[in-house]
């Protein structure tokens, strides 16, 4: 009943607010006076105890606004043509109905021995068109690459000495020299 009565007063979230509860996204659905019921993604319905908002912490991604950012991460080798694959992500940008027009950006974020980070950023309409826009944005960029840069892909660089495949620390024989 506290926990209902701190819920009330302090509104942590609303009817329809979009949230993450235990890795589960959803939109809250009802808030009774000892549970919510959240409306996950697939359809289930995810029925969690009042105290639980209280004792653990939890996203509201539309407590204030329903603007949210998406980010698309993609492992890509040294010579990906990054301004090519700005000019796509803009181009996908601009086509897809999900994009409300605010942001779209792409840098590299990370880079290891082996390959370089990139990440795109982009403004969905809303939180709900958020992961539809991410797939998109996924998508659109993976086939640019195979379609115009395969060479742009991640791959495993490795040179022969002595009759085996010498990669990093590991040496594995070839099969067919």
């Amino acid at each position: 009943m506290i926990a209902g009565l701190q819920i009330a007063l302090s509104q942590p979230m609303r009817i329809n607010d979009v949230v993450i509860v235990e890795g589960e996204w959803g939109r809250v659905e009802e808030i009774s006076s000892s549970f919510v019921v959240i409306k996950i993604w697939d359809e289930r319905r995810l029925i969690v105890p009042l105290q639980w908002f209280i004792e653990h912490p939890f996203q509201n991604w539309t407590r204030s606004s329903t603007q949210i950012m998406g980010t698309v991460f993609l492992w890509v080798d040294f010579s990906v043509p990054l301004e090519a694959l700005r000019r796509e992500l803009e181009k996908t940008c601009q086509s897809a109905t999900q994009w409300d027009g605010r942001v779209c950006s792409l840098i590299v974020t990370d880079t290891s021995e082996r390959a370089m980070q990139v990440r795109a950023l982009v403004s969905p309409r809303d939180s709900g068109r958020n992961w539809d826009l991410r797939c998109l944005v996924h998508e659109r960029l993976i086939s640019f690459l195979q379609r115009e840069h395969p060479q742009a892909l991640p791959w495993l660089r490795a040179e022969q000495i002595d009759g085996g495949l010498h990669a990093g620390n590991q040496t594995t024989p070839l099969e067919n020299p």
